[in-house]
């Protein structure tokens, strides 16, 4: 039985990772989700947190300015 490969669209990061892609600590990411004004994030149980790449794009494109 094969599995499918996951699509890079649905790659699951975890804090620390998506914390060093942007410089940021996890404790922020957790005050963003707290907040409701990071990306979307996907709760697995318990304290396990996951960020789809594809929410991670979508909430940087939301970000995306031309001015000031």
């Amino acid at each position: 039985m094969s599995i499918a490969p996951i699509e890079p669209s649905f790659a699951l990061l975890t804090p620390s990772e998506l914390g060093e892609r942007f410089g940021m600590t996890k404790e922020a990411l957790a005050q963003m989700r707290y907040r409701g004004n990071g990306p979307r994030f996907i709760k697995l149980g318990g304290k396990q947190v996951r960020y789809r790449e594809s929410d991670v794009q979508a909430w940087l494109e939301q970000r995306t300015r031309d001015r000031t």
